[in-house]
């Protein structure tokens, strides 16, 4: 009989899992996590790009709205 080898993580290759898996952080590993996001968000350039964000969902329904009122129109692909 072999035995199964252990898979060893590789930074350099793409992995998968499924919305169900679960990882596990310790207390310091999540306070280290929470603590960096916080630092990141709390800067000007984060706020610009909140900002961003919420004026593209705006910009993004309106033109939904227009495009379902028939004012916008699927462009043609150029050839």
């Amino acid at each position: 009989m072999s035995e199964q080898q252990t898979p060893s993580y590789d930074p350099n290759k793409k992995y998968t899992w499924t919305p169900e898996d679960s990882f596990i952080l310790s207390g310091g590993e999540f306070g280290l996590v929470l603590n960096a996001l916080r630092a990141v968000l709390n800067t000007q350039e984060a706020a610009r790009i909140l900002i961003a964000n919420e004026a593209n969902k705006i910009v993004e329904g309106a033109l939904q709205r227009a495009v379902e009122n028939g004012i916008a129109k699927e462009a043609e692909e150029n050839e």
